[in-house]
């Protein structure tokens, strides 16, 4: 059993990186939460380089907090400039965290701004 929560969620990352990686064609999309912001970006493990990134602290003129409408401008973005590289798919990384709140409005939000995974 985790004694702690950040070494709960080590553990289920480390199970879903072992299934989920990310090519050129096909980029892994993580997502980071903090106390004070979301991080989204898009990842080419063979390369290991980021493709695409977004966050609600380039947003931060129009975010209003850490909230989950903040999550959504943070997935829309990223899915922009995922399109203007010509990137459509990706594999979706929930990184430990539950789909659930800011996670599951970021990626609902992906997904309504063209990319599909």
């Amino acid at each position: 059993m985790a004694t702690n929560k950040q070494v709960r969620r080590q553990r289920i990352k480390f199970g879903i990186r072992a299934k989920v990686s990310g090519t050129a064609e096909r980029p892994r999309l993580s997502v980071f939460r903090s106390n004070t912001a979301i991080y989204a970006q898009l990842i080419d493990d063979i390369a290991g380089r980021t493709i695409a990134a977004s966050s609600s602290v380039e947003l931060k003129s129009e975010a209003d907090g850490n909230t989950v409408e903040t999550a959504k401008k943070v997935g829309l973005r990223l899915a922009e400039k995922a399109i203007a590289q010509n990137i459509g798919l990706a594999v979706f990384d929930r990184n430990g965290y539950l789909y659930h709140g800011k996670v599951k409005a970021l990626a609902d939000a992906a997904r309504e701004g063209g990319l599909k995974f």
